[in-house]
């Protein structure tokens, strides 16, 4: 288990590797201006991880992520919990939340504009609007994985709804409430740099903008390699939890 673990890393580590060895030689082919090298990348990206005004902008698009993730969350928690109790309501519901579910980031950024006023809000609404449908649907999935055979046993012990929903139902859901949420971070990491390349006078998406318009590829890839620290973090995070909450599940020797 250790040697795969380590195997896993050291592989993962020599695919960076291989990547930034990859972009050093362009710029050495290309102007710095269009492949700046590695070491000013690694540079620019430490200095806005060190210095306060910086950081306060990556952190303020954490803030968003986070708020609009837990708002699709409870919502579409909520909603999967109609639609899976009812066939009148999915029959009303699921077209919707599909019909949404095709519309273009983009366009919720335009209808954002056009309906509210406040920076804030139309971050949260884009970010809500993008991955409700997402959650929904992979909460109603997991929710309707659940064994019959094992409902109908545990049912037959007559549990009150607090232990049937503890112990059949939680354990049931939970993995795909987690995998759901890695999904959906890395969406909502690139839906909220459009939200914010629009309108918001500061973030992640509002720095890459201003970027753009100095011709600052430099500080566009520092910024840029800010979120996908963010998500980096997140994900380990949530897999970290993962482990530990599924921990009674059996795992096989190849999976390790």
């Amino acid at each position: 288990m250790t040697n795969s673990r380590t195997m896993r890393v050291l592989q993962a580590v020599a695919g960076m590797v291989v990547l930034a060895a990859g972009w050093q030689i362009l710029s050495y082919v290309f102007s710095h201006y269009l492949f700046p090298p590695v070491p000013e990348i690694i540079s620019r990206t430490i200095e806005v991880l060190i210095t306060g005004s910086l950081l306060v902008d990556v952190l303020l698009t954490a803030g968003r992520i986070f708020g609009g993730l837990f708002g699709a969350f409870i919502l579409g928690s909520i909603l999967a919990l109609v639609i899976g109790q009812s066939k009148t309501a999915e029959n009303f519901i699921a077209p919707v939340l599909t019909f949404f579910q095709g519309i273009p980031a983009l366009s919720w950024v335009v209808f954002a504009i056009i309906w509210f006023h406040g920076i804030e809000f139309r971050v949260l609404f884009i970010m809500v609007m993008t991955t409700l449908p997402a959650f929904t649907f992979q909460i109603l999935d997991a929710f309707r994985s659940m064994s019959k055979d094992l409902f109908e046993m545990t049912m037959a012990f007559r549990p009150s709804r607090w232990t049937l929903f503890r112990f059949l139902i939680v354990p049931t859901i939970v993995p795909g409430i987690l995998t759901a949420w890695k999904v959906n971070l890395g969406n909502a990491a690139r839906v909220v740099v459009v939200a914010e390349l629009v309108g918001a006078t500061g973030g992640v998406g509002y720095q890459l903008l201003r970027q753009q318009q100095l011709f600052d590829m430099a500080g566009a890839m520092a910024w840029t390699l800010q979120l996908v620290l963010f998500v980096l973090v997140v994900q380990q995070t949530i897999n970290a939890i993962e482990n530990w909450a599924l921990r009674y599940r059996a795992v096989s020797e190849r999976a390790m």
